[in-house]
């Protein structure tokens, strides 16, 4: 009787122990999987960023430009589009939370709730219950520790 509880507590300890094992491996797995999102994220909205600064930056070279040609100073032109950049930066300086912070906090919170739906939608998939024979619908899932209507009883 001592040798099956020896080795019920080696089985269990090893059963307990890979559990454990997989476990930290599932959390590496889930972290990774959300760094790899966040980093994909950052790097598009970088170079989103990267790439709206050099349309920016030859748009007021075009402008300085233009302006330089218009005035015949090229110095005046340049002075202009300086100008323009100070007021542009000003603006974003002041409406930085409605045109940076609050679409980019949306774009994340969008990320990780589509993230959070996808997870609960793969869980629920795998929690399903067939109910056999019920009287809605024979072919619906349950969900686990739904009680139908008619075999609710109430306790009095």
């Amino acid at each position: 009787m001592e040798e099956n509880f020896s080795d019920y507590f080696k089985q269990t300890g090893r059963v307990a122990k890979d559990y454990l094992e997989t476990r930290l491996d599932l959390l590496k797995l889930q972290a990774a999987g959300k760094l790899s999102k966040a980093l994909g994220l950052f790097f598009s909205v970088l170079m989103a960023f990267l790439l709206f600064f050099f349309v920016i930056v030859f748009l007021g070279m075009l402008v300085a430009f233009w302006i330089g040609e218009k005035t015949g100073s090229f110095t005046i032109g340049f002075t202009c589009a300086s100008g323009i950049f100070i007021l542009l930066f000003i603006a974003i300086i002041v409406f930085r939370k409605q045109l940076i912070e609050r679409p980019l906090s949306k774009l994340l919170i969008n990320v990780l709730i589509d993230e959070i739906d996808d997870r609960d939608d793969n869980v629920h998939i795998n929690d399903k219950v067939k109910v056999p024979n019920s009287p809605l619908d024979p072919q619906a899932p349950v969900r686990p520790g739904h009680v139908p209507d008619d075999e609710a009883v109430e306790h009095q």
